[in-house]
């Protein structure tokens, strides 16, 4: 039988996170009260119908942009997809050469993955290099923004080392050059404020489970004037940018995480409140040997609840990140070898190794990361029960190497 999660001790929330307690009430009674298809003309589908739409125009009014511009799909990764494959069928590719797509060395898998597809339905693929903090070289990218590139897709919270990329800026570059901007912001969301309107950006992914909503939806806003070939074809559904029967429940859901995360930056001014404990949490793990911060210093350029770390035996070898994670998974430590959504083979970490790190090292990334029920009568335990058991993880696993 499986154990109930406890949360407390629950550091991988940037794979997924636990629903607020709001959240499942929201869907509860939506589920309950606006049950039928959006799409039917009686009385019970219109109740569903304008409950979906009430929830548009809330998504629409927390990120800041039109509630036409909200796309409400399965999640990041179909978000993604929609945007990069959608906005690539639309895009004048008349020309001498190929259209280019250009994304950064440290994106998300499903970016990966759908820029692969272009490239096999033809496209130029380049890849923009990060430094040693995982961050984008601006100038590499200003160079690249010539004919035939016509798309850029760039993460803005990288979810594994924790960078967040300089997305205003290379906004601007690619609005100079006329070229289509995807950002996908699912870490971000509910850690920085977010206004898509005051953004030089054409196409923005995001999605529920990373800030306590449900599982299974997520929501591309797609600036005005920005025409999507749709991916599935069906009923029309989404103003005919992505056919099928709308989660009203789940968006409903997705509305109530995303209020309750603007609800938390509101009360702080505008800061996570989770950067003080994480900020506590690095220096006591930094006090450890054979620990090493990746990615950004804390600070503008790092998101605020995200921690990673490189891990070495007292030798100076590099330490299994999969091992200490299922060593720290017995004493009841949920953390993370890297991105969920990956699988790190032999190689290691691809993120790491754009970042210049060998490939021994590249596997010997642990990441941490935290959610707002941290900051409730949690923290003493946090900053006492993790630094030993990573101390003891590490100090095990070096008499095995």
């Amino acid at each position: 039988m499986l154990q109930p999660l406890e949360p407390p001790l629950y550091l991988d929330t940037c794979a997924t996170t636990p629903p607020a307690e709001t959240v499942l009430q929201a869907i509860d009674r939506v589920a309950r009260h606006a049950w039928a298809n959006p799409s039917s003309l009686h009385g019970p589908g219109l109740v569903a119908a304008e409950q979906q739409e009430r929830s548009r125009s809330q998504i629409a009014s927390l990120l800041g942009c039109e509630a036409e511009e909200v796309v409400f799909t399965s999640g990041g990764t179909e978000s993604i997809h929609l945007a990069l494959l959608g906005a690539a069928r639309r895009l004048d590719i008349a020309g001498a050469q190929p259209p280019r797509l250009v994304i950064s060395a440290v994106e998300h898998p499903a970016t990966l993955a759908a820029a692969r597809e272009l490239e096999r339905q033809g496209w130029q693929l380049v890849v923009a290099p990060v430094d040693r903090q995982g961050c984008l070289d601006l100038q590499a990218l200003s160079a690249l923004l010539v004919p035939p590139t016509r798309l850029v897709s760039l993460i803005w919270g990288q979810s594994e080392v924790g960078s967040i990329q300089p997305i205003e800026a290379a906004g601007a570059l690619c609005r100079e050059a006329g070229v289509v901007l995807h950002v996908d912001a699912v870490q971000l969301m509910g850690h920085r404020p977010v206004s898509f309107r005051q953004l030089p950006v054409d196409l923005l992914s995001c999605t529920a489970h990373k800030l306590q909503g449900p599982r299974g939806v997520g929501v591309l806003v797609v600036r005005r004037g920005v025409v999507l070939e749709p991916l599935l074809g069906g009923g029309g559904q989404e103003r005919g940018r992505r056919a099928g029967t709308e989660p009203v429940a789940l968006a409903a859901g997705m509305t109530a995480a995303f209020d309750l995360a603007d609800q938390r930056l509101r009360l702080a001014g505008g800061c996570d409140p989770l950067e003080s404990l994480r900020n506590d949490l690095l220096q006591a793990l930094l006090e450890l040997p054979g620990v090493e911060l990746t990615g950004p210093m804390p600070g503008p350029g790092r998101l605020p609840h995200h921690i990673s770390l490189l891990l070495r035996s007292p030798a100076g070898t590099p330490l299994s990140a999969r091992a200490l994670v299922r060593a720290l998974a017995r004493e009841g430590i949920a953390t993370s070898s890297g991105s969920a959504c990956s699988s790190q083979g032999v190689a290691g970490s691809p993120v790491l190794r754009a970042m210049g790190y060998e490939p021994e090292e590249s596997q010997a990334g642990l990441r941490i990361s935290l959610g707002p029920w941290h900051l409730h009568g949690h923290q003493d335990h946090l900053l006492g029960c993790v630094p030993d058991a990573l101390q003891r993880a590490m100090a095990q696993q070096s008499a095995e190497v």
